[in-house]
């Protein structure tokens, strides 16, 4: 920090309407300390700013400018120990498949006919209550939801609706898939007469399969490509026939697990993410990996088809359109708060300072910000005078700077204001 002789000199250079004569601009009226305490102004500048005069004595400055998001939904910091605690679980209970259908079936209820929230469904929280457990697509869905309630119980302010999008997730990047561009803040329902009534989700058997994923889909807002996308994700899992009525009860693949044994899966790597699914559905050549009716008419509809080709031969374009069809179908119906929602990669981490970058000041802001500084100049220059005095050789400089920033109306002005001064 340059003295406080060269910071008047600097400010008279670049600001010649602030004359630094002690003799214009000597303290006029006599000052006493009594009436510096009592100053409405300098009780603004120094109750808050004990830790900022501790941050001082370490010759640092810094701003923390960035805040965990406010929400009436998830909080932020335990969404993200909420993660860790899923990872764990994925590696101890293999359950990444169970976690993308929980996901997908809060949300897979929205109907973009329908305006008002909840009744328009989606990611909403309320496949937590029995009533919609024990609809028929979503059997065995109870035991995700025991796997995620331990963590539930831990992290009281993370609402389900983002927890089981979360769960969902992690399980698609710690399997291999790709990184999904997530935002979190769902609100939950409150109660199960908020649940959607049941027909809402995809059938794996329907007389006319490429229709019924149309019908399904669309409804809810997603086109061709992202049904074919979204179908990649039976990269992962098993049917089980006790269930869903569809699949072996097991075959050479999960007769030994991982996890509960049992099931027949769409690949043989039934717990990595890759675009394997669209391979073996195009050649079907084991009869031990299941194929459903809404499965092979990816690759007998025209539409569905070209993508399906493209998928099985080019893993990353299916990655990307994976990560933003999964991303899509997360938000769906959904009401968020903050209304933008909130990354959890994304932000700069807590307390970490702004980066200055002079050229945020320059042009037409210089104008605004030099009127500001002049303000600042001429009514402190005469504290600057009096304040060794007053509060010691050692203290009068922490003096100062705590004036600038007590007077300054935002922390643009104090930045610009030592800029001037450090010129």
């Amino acid at each position: 920090m340059t003295s406080l002789s060269t910071a008047a000199a600097a400010a008279t250079r670049l600001l010649p309407s602030v004359s630094i004569s002690a003799t214009r601009l000597s303290y006029r009226s006599s000052v006493s300390l009594g009436s510096l305490r009592s100053s409405p102004l300098l009780s603004r500048i120094f109750l808050p700013q004990k830790s900022s005069l501790r941050r001082l004595s370490t010759s640092r400055i810094g701003y923390s400018t960035v805040s965990s998001p406010k929400c009436a939904a998830s909080d932020p910091e335990q969404l993200k120990s909420a993660r860790e605690d899923i990872k764990e679980l994925l590696k101890t209970k293999f359950c990444h498949p169970i976690m993308v259908r929980l996901g997908w079936h809060d949300a897979g209820t929205y109907n973009k006919n329908i305006e008002e929230w909840p009744q328009r469904g989606g990611a909403n929280g309320s496949l937590r209550f029995e009533i919609e457990l024990k609809h028929g697509a979503n059997a065995g869905l109870v035991n995700a939801l025991k796997l995620l309630q331990p963590i539930k119980d831990k992290y009281s302010n993370v609402t389900y609706a983002d927890l089981f999008q979360l769960a969902s997730a992690t399980a698609i990047e710690e399997a291999g898939g790709p990184k999904i561009p997530m935002k979190y803040g769902r609100v939950d329902v409150s109660g199960p007469e908020q649940c959607p009534e049941e027909g809402r989700l995809p059938d794996a058997g329907p007389p006319s399969p490429a229709s019924h994923l149309r019908d399904v889909f669309y409804r809810m807002g997603l086109n061709d490509k992202e049904i074919v996308a979204l179908s990649g994700a039976h990269t992962l899992g098993r049917s089980r026939p006790e269930r869903s009525g569809w699949g072996k009860p097991e075959t050479k693949y999960t007769k030994d697990g991982p996890g509960a044994p049992g099931g027949q899966s769409w690949t043989a790597q039934w717990l990595q993410f890759d675009n394997s699914y669209f391979k073996d559905i195009k050649e079907r050549r084991d009869e031990d990996l299941l194929v459903l009716p809404t499965d092979a008419v990816l690759f007998e509809d025209p539409s569905f088809k070209e993508y399906s080709e493209k998928y099985a031969a080019d893993q990353d374009a299916f990655f990307k359109d994976y990560a933003e069809a999964h991303a899509k179908l997360s938000n769906l119906g959904a009401k968020f708060d903050p209304p933008e929602g909130f990354s959890l990669d994304d932000s700069p981490s807590k307390g970490q300072p702004e980066k200055f970058v002079a050229a945020k000041y320059s042009t037409g802001k210089v104008r605004i910000l030099t009127c500001s500084i002049t303000r600042i100049l001429n009514f402190c220059y005469p504290f600057f005078l009096h304040s060794e005095m007053l509060f010691g050789k050692s203290n009068s400089t922490y003096f100062n700077l705590s004036l600038f920033y007590g007077c300054c109306r935002t922390k643009t002005e104090y930045k610009y204001l030592l800029l001037v001064c450090c010129y």
